[in-house]
């Protein structure tokens, strides 16, 4: 498209909308016209986010109708359909939604949402007008899952993964004081995590004999970003046959790599990368996953959503250093 991408953030003082502020105030094609808070109409974004000293002289906006073509919901789940509702937008408005109102396929209005997993359903996702963000742990579990889907191959998986504290959300809870998450670990939402739905729609559209389950128990981590996965199932392929089918899935997407030794988690922390690595003992494959749940599992998958949208560079804006050291 000609000229900048005019965006704006709904629900900008929390962790995504800090997180989709940076990366759009840095995009190379798109201008942050406005970023709305209720609680933090009229303060500078920086009295928020802080990483953004000497970046913005924006302030909060209290105005949820400003005119832009891309806006982002950051709001806390349920809100976003609620706001669609009572808010007409423009119909060359497009929509993307970082919550989960719109991943199994629900609409407002007029406006029907495509999920938006670009490794999933890319094509799709550049000609719609409104997406549904995935989630971040039903991110990295797809990513580790959707070759085997595609050729058929999936039989009952065995999932546990680890998330930081940002993943709760800004907003204080016991779980997310220092005190606790200080060197300790537990278990929450044990096979009845709320990414459950949009995972196993996904992998059915792809293996529609698929009737098997999804076993996922999540953990809390003491760290404060990003999510590590251990997916585990019966395979009868070889290791290299394994390696081989994901590496040829996942050939054109810049973002998902299929490693030749064990991964760890600051390899992605502060990027826009899913890294995978495949083991195999006996007839179990082990499918290990990692993203920033901030970023690839949250704002910089909804950023390559935008680039894609707009018939941009898909990495445009997210070349990003993974936080190794």
């Amino acid at each position: 498209m000609s000229g900048k991408i005019k965006a704006g953030i709904i629900g900008g003082a929390g962790y995504t909308g800090g997180e989709t502020t940076r990366l759009l105030l840095n995009h190379p094609h798109a201008e942050l016209v406005f970023v709305q808070s209720r609680s933090q109409a009229g303060k500078p974004l920086t009295s928020v986010h802080h990483d953004l000293i000497g970046e913005t002289d924006l302030k909060f906006s209290g105005d949820y109708n400003q005119s832009v073509d891309v806006l982002f919901l950051c709001l806390s789940h349920g809100e976003s359909k609620k706001l669609l509702t009572e808010n007409i937008y423009p119909s060359t408005t497009c929509i993307i939604d970082l919550g989960n109102d719109f991943r199994m396929g629900e609409k407002v209005g007029e406006r029907e949402f495509v999920y938006g997993l670009p490794e999933f359903q890319r094509d799709k996702i550049k000609a719609a007008r409104n997406i549904a963000n995935p989630g971040c742990f039903a991110t990295t579990i797809q990513l580790g899952l959707l070759p085997l889907a595609k050729a058929g191959l999936l039989t009952e998986v065995h999932t546990t993964g680890i998330t930081g504290s940002t993943g709760a959300g800004q907003k204080l809870q016991d779980t997310t004081h220092f005190t606790w998450r200080a060197n300790n670990i537990s278990a929450y939402k044990t096979l009845t995590h709320q990414h459950l739905g949009e995972i196993n729609q996904t992998l059915k559209s792809l293996q529609p004999k698929f009737s098997d389950t999804i076993n996922f128990v999540p953990w809390r981590g003491d760290f404060t970003r990003g999510i590590f996965v251990s997916s585990v199932l019966n395979c009868q392929l070889s290791l290299e046959d394994a390696n081989k089918l994901f590496k040829d899935y996942y050939v054109s997407y810049p973002f998902t790599q299929v490693a030749n030794e064990m991964i760890d988690m600051k390899q992605v922390v502060n990027t826009n990368k899913c890294l995978l690595f495949l083991e195999k003992v006996g007839d179990k494959l082990v499918i290990h996953s990692t993203t920033d749940n901030l970023l690839k599992g949250a704002s910089g998958q909804a950023i390559q959503n935008m680039n894609l949208m707009f018939g941009l560079e898909e990495s445009a804006g997210l070349k990003l250093k993974g936080s190794v050291f």
